[in-house]
C-alpha cells in the first residue's frame, strides 16, 4: 500500500498547495526558511495518522482528543490559519491523502470494509473548531457507502503502513520515542504468546492486592467528606501494562565511555534518532509498508555523515517511501526535478527544473553549467576539449546532452583540486563524474575526495590502460597520429623505443624522446605538445582511440549515458 498524492489548504502557514506526488522512493521538500517546508510536512504526518486512526479520535472544545495522544496533532486555535480564524470561525483544515492499493489489497479491502475498490483510495480529511469530516471523494454512488466506513478504513490502513515522523530538533528524547516505538512494534509478536500471557496474569496477580490497598485507602479517606461514597477502584488496564512493557526504554552509548544517550552530544543525538530508521525499515514493518517522514536530515551532521546518510536513506526507499524537508543540495533528486516539491511563499507545486530549484535554494553556477544535470570533472582545459570530441563522436546521447548542456565537462586545472571541485559540484545539484590520470597524483587525489565522502567508484574513471602502472588520457590514443603530429609539428622522430616505453606514463615518455632529440623539454613545450595532439584528435576523433586502450573510454562513455538517463 503506497501513499501516491497529497495536498493540503488551510493548515498553519499554508493556504494551498496543488495535488503533490509522492514517490515510490525519496520525496524531497525544498524551499527558503520559513516559508513552509516543515508545515507541509507536518499536515501529511497528521493527515496520515488521523486517518489510520480515525475511529479513535475524539473531539472536544475544538481539540482533538485520544486518550493517549492527547491534542498533540492538530489543535484549530493554532493550527488553522490565524488570519482567518476571525472571519471563518467554522473554517476546516482540509487534508487530501491518496493511496495506491495492490490487487491483493484490493481484495482484502472488499473483505474487510465490505466495499469495492479500483486499485487507488482517496481520503479527503476536514478539520475544525468544532467538527471534522472525513469524506471519500469518488464519483458515484459508492462515495457514501465508504465515507459512513470510516472506522473500518482506518482500521484497514492501520494494519498495512507504519508512519515514522522525525523532526528537524532530535533531542535525546526523539531519539528515545524512536527506539521505543521500534521496541513496541516489535514486542506486539508477544501478546499471542502464551508464556507471555501468563507472566502478564502473574504480574496482574502480585500486583491486585496492593491496588486493592490503596482502592481501600482512597475509599476510607474519601468517606470522611463524601459519607456517599460506596467504592473506589484502581486498576491497571490490561492493554496499558502491556504498552509499560514495551515503552520504557534506557538508551547508553558506549563509544569508549558508556553514556546514557541524553548526555551525548546533539550531533551524537540526531544520529542515534536517524540510525534506527535502517532497523526500522528492515525489521520493523512485519509485512507493513513504512512512510518515513524526516524533517532536515542534515541537521547537526559533519558532511561525511551526511554523505553517509544519503546511502543509508536511497537504501531504505529500495522499499519503503521517504519523505523529507531539506536545504541541502546533495539530497536533491537531479535525475527526476519533478521528484522534488519546491515550498515558497506558503505554497507548495512539484519543480520543473534543476534550474527552478537552484533558483529556490539560492545556488548560483557559472553560465556554462546552468542546464547542466550532470557535470564531468577532467584535468585539464585540453582534457575537456578532447573528451567532448570523443563522446560526441562516439555516443548520440551524449552529444546531443553537451549541445543542450544537460551534461558539463569543467577542469580540475590540477587532480589536486578533485575534492574542492566535487564540493562545488554538490553544492550545484550536479551528478558528478570524474575522469582522473591513472598515476601517482591522481591516485592520491582520489584516495582524498573519497575520504571525504564525496566520490564513489561508480562516479569515477581513471585512465588505465593495460600493462601500464601509470598513464594518462593521451596514452589513450592511436601512436600512429600521435607520431605524425610529433614528425610533422616538432621535427621528432617517435621510432625511438622510448616512444613505445609502457613502462612510463605519456608525459615522461615525450620528455625522454625530446631529449634525445635535442630538443628540449619544459612545461611549456609539454603544453604546446599535448595542445597539437588534441588538435589532432578533435579534428578526427572517431579514428583517435588506441585499438587496444578503449575499454576505460568505454566505461566512461556508459556510466555517462546511465546517469543521464537514469
Amino acid at each position: 500500500m503506497k501513499l501516491v498524492s497529497f495536498a493540503v489548504r488551510d493548515y498553519r502557514s499554508i493556504t494551498k498547495t496543488s495535488r503533490l506526488t509522492v514517490r515510490e522512493g525519496i520525496t524531497t521538500l525544498i524551499g527558503p526558511n520559513n516559508e513552509g517546508k516543515s508545515n507541509v510536512l507536518r499536515a501529511m504526518v497528521t493527515a496520515l495518522e488521523i486517518a489510520s486512526r480515525f475511529d479513535e479520535y475524539t473531539y472536544r472544545s475544538g481539540r482533538l482528543l485520544n486518550p493517549r495522544l492527547g491534542d498533540r496533532l492538530y489543535r484549530w486555535d493554532t493550527d488553522y490559519p490565524m488570519a482567518l480564524q476571525l472571519s471563518k470561525p467554522d473554517g476546516l483544515s482540509e487534508f487530501d491523502i491518496e493511496f495506491q492499493l495492490s490487487t491483493k489489497e484490493i481484495e482484502e479491502f472488499k473483505v474487510e470494509v465490505g466495499s469495492s475498490l479500483n486499485g487507488t483510495l482517496p481520503i479527503r480529511l476536514g478539520i475544525g473548531a468544532q467538527k471534522t469530516t472525513f469524506n471519500i471523494p469518488k464519483k458515484g454512488p459508492g462515495a457514501a457507502k465508504l465515507t459512513a466506513k470510516a472506522a473500518k478504513i482506518g482500521r484497514f490502513i492501520a494494519k498495512r503502513v507504519d508512519f515514522q515522523y522525525i523532526p528537524a530538533v532530535r533531542p535525546a528524547s526523539a531519539a528515545t520515542s524512536v527506539v521505543e516505538n521500534i521496541v513496541s512494534r516489535e514486542l506486539q509478536i508477544l501478546l499471542e504468546n502464551p508464556d507471555y500471557q501468563k507472566a502478564v496474569q502473574r504480574i496482574e496477580e502480585l500486583q491486585a492486592p496492593v491496588l486493592l490497598d490503596i482502592s481501600t485507602s482512597i475509599r476510607d479517606t474519601l468517606r470522611v467528606f463524601l459519607p456517599k461514597v460506596k467504592a473506589v477502584s484502581v486498576d491497571v488496564p490490561r492493554d496499558a501494562r502491556y504498552r509499560a512493557l514495551t515503552r520504557s526504554v534506557e538508551v547508553t552509548v558506549d563509544d569508549g565511555t558508556p553514556t546514557t544517550l541524553s548526555r551525548k552530544g546533539d550531533g551524537v543525538q540526531s544520529l542515534a534518532a536517524l540510525s534506527l530508521m535502517r532497523h526500522a525499515s528492515q525489521t520493523g514493518s512485519k509485512g507493513k509498508g513504512i512512510i518515513l517522514a524526516i524533517e532536515e536530515p542534515e541537521s547537526h551532521l559533519h558532511p561525511n555523515a551526511i554523505h553517509q546518510l544519503r546511502k543509508v536513506l536511497t537504501e531504505i526507499s529500495a522499499q519503503h517511501q521517504v519523505i523529507i524537508t531539506t536545504h541541502c543540495p546533495l539530497f536533491v533528486d537531479r535525475h527526476d526535478p519533478c521528484a522534488n516539491i519546491l515550498v515558497s511563499a506558503n505554497k507548495a507545486n512539484p519543480a520543473v527544473s534543476i534550474r527552478e530549484i537552484r533558483d529556490v535554494m539560492g545556488v548560483r553556477v557559472a553560465d556554462n553549467l546552468v542546464a547542466a544535470e550532470v557535470l564531468l570533472l577532467v584535468e585539464g582545459e585540453g582534457d575537456a576539449r578532447v573528451i567532448r570530441a570523443l563522446l560526441s563522436s562516439h555516443s548520440e546521447p551524449l552529444r546531443k546532452s553537451l549541445q543542450t548542456g544537460k551534461l558539463g565537462i569543467e577542469p580540475l586545472f590540477g587532480s589536486g583540486n578533485l575534492t574542492y571541485k566535487l564540493t562545488q559540484a554538490r553544492e550545484a545539484m550536479c551528478v558528478a563524474h570524474a575522469l582522473i590520470d591513472h598515476d601517482v597524483s591522481g591516485r592520491e587525489a582520489v584516495k582524498k575526495a573519497m575520504n571525504n565522502g564525496l566520490l564513489d567508484l561508480v562516479d569515477l574513471t581513471m585512465t588505465s590502460c593495460p600493462s601500464m602502472t601509470n598513464s594518462e588520457i593521451e596514452d589513450w590514443f592511436d601512436p600512429a597520429i600521435v607520431a605524425r603530429t610529433l614528425s610533422v609539428q616538432f621535427g621528432v622522430a617517435a621510432s625511438s623505443p622510448l616512444f613505445s616505453n609502457t613502462k612510463q606514463r605519456w608525459s615522461e615518455r615525450m620528455k625522454q624522446l625530446f631529449q634525445a632529440s635535442g630538443k628540449g623539454w619544459d612545461s611549456s613545450i609539454e603544453s604546446l605538445v599535448k595542445r597539437a595532439v588534441a588538435d589532432v584528435v578533435v579534428g578526427a576523433p572517431s579514428a583517435a582511440l588506441h585499438s587496444a586502450r578503449r575499454s576505460a573510454f568505454e566505461s566512461l562513455t556508459a556510466g555517462l549515458e546511465a546517469k543521464l538517463h537514469s
